[in-house]
């Protein structure tokens, strides 16, 4: 791309790919390495069966361990012959058929970080040509087993080499944060972790969320931080921490990529990843990623700005009891005289009165209280 830069990948991809947070599933989370293509099959049939399809969810992404340990004879990656014998353009053709997209995952350095498959370092413009042969519509890109050179300079060759096949690839770069994407990763991908792997632990959701707050101001359409996937519904976490969890990530303008088996969801998990107002702030077209805005004692406000000017709130309690919680208007870009509409967006109901220069709510401990402020005109 001798004469072309980053500003014109960001343009066409930015036209090409979906200008909102990505939605759908990934196989590390559950699977791990324990993948096959009947796996990957079936979650693209659950996500039809469920309707998540029509929530938004639409990427199916391999994660690690889908190939071959050796390149073949033309220096090729080879899907696994065991675990994935029709191929991955077979599977890609699967999943298309079914209105989705497929997504897989290499690594910026000589193996992938189970080191059971090559990665692309040095090999860019075979593989970026291969997944586009495939059909791929996603490239998660790790940074594992690398030549010492910084992440910034690694990423950007596969970024160019994506950018020539002339196929729309959404681009994610996976660095863990460890060089602070956040400041130049939009001219690089489409989106960038900012955190290490997140784990099923409170403790690990709590982290993610708050390394990834901080970098607020550098997301926005076509470049997202990534705080990692979504541990709902993998059983290590109360149903309000999990409520919870999935509140903040959509607050955050994050991917919301599920992270467990979605061929066997509980109610709760299909009722709290399937709640079309949390999935809505998540997708909301002004694109700004809301962040911490108060904090006292294991008590937090979140929140940010929404289309049509409107207002995200969360009420956020790590406590090991309820307590109270109070938003002031001032810490929220409001007018203390200011009157909004108040929504409740997991009760799915509003407030009955307008409210005018704060709100207090008893909140539940490791739970979330999430609400749409919408200015009364008067």
């Amino acid at each position: 791309m001798k004469d072309r830069g980053f500003k014109a990948f960001i343009i066409e991809l930015y036209d090409s790919i979906r200008k909102r947070p990505p939605m759908g599933w990934n196989s590390w989370n559950k699977f791990a390495c324990d993948i096959n293509e009947k796996v990957i099959k079936e979650t693209a049939d659950a996500l039809i069966s469920t309707g998540f399809s029509k929530l938004g969810y639409e990427y199916v992404n391999i994660d690690d361990c889908w190939a071959e340990y050796k390149r073949d004879k033309d220096g090729r990656l080879v899907a696994n012959a065991t675990t994935f014998p029709s191929g991955i353009k077979a599977l890609a053709d699967y999943v298309h058929s079914k209105g989705l997209k497929l997504g897989i995952y290499s690594d910026a350095g000589f193996f992938t970080c189970s080191k059971r498959q090559p990665g692309s370092l040095g090999h860019e413009q075979m593989d970026a040509e291969t997944f586009a042969d495939w059909g791929v519509d996603y490239l998660k890109y790790d940074n594992c087993f690398t030549d010492g050179s910084k992440p910034e300079l690694r990423y950007p060759k596969m970024r160019d080499e994506l950018l020539k096949t002339g196929r729309p690839i959404f681009y994610s770069l996976c660095e863990w944060g460890v060089d602070h994407p956040s400041t130049w990763g939009i001219k690089v991908g489409n989106s960038w972790r900012t955190t290490p792997d997140i784990n099923n632990t409170w403790s690990s959701i709590l982290n993610r969320a708050d390394l990834n707050s901080k970098w607020a101001e550098y997301a926005g359409p076509g470049g997202w931080n990534d705080p990692d996937m979504l541990e709902v519904g993998n059983d290590n976490a109360t149903r309000e921490e999990y409520k919870a969890h999935f509140s903040l990530w959509a607050l955050m303008k994050a991917p919301l990529l599920i992270g467990c088996d979605v061929r066997s969801m509980s109610p709760v998990t299909m009722k709290i990843l399937s709640n079309a107002e949390v999935i809505a702030v998540n997708q909301d077209p002004l694109g700004i990623q809301g962040k911490k805005v108060y904090k006292y004692d294991g008590l937090e406000v979140w929140a940010g700005p929404l289309s049509d000017n409107r207002i995200v709130v969360i009420l956020f309690n790590r406590r090991e009891l309820s307590a109270e919680i109070t938003v002031k208007w001032e810490d929220i870009g409001l007018n203390p005289s200011e009157e909004v509409q108040i929504r409740n967006l997991w009760k799915h109901k509003n407030l009955t009165n307008p409210g005018r220069g704060s709100l207090t709510s008893s909140v539940k401990s490791h739970a979330a209280k999430m609400f749409i402020f919408t200015r009364i005109q008067k």
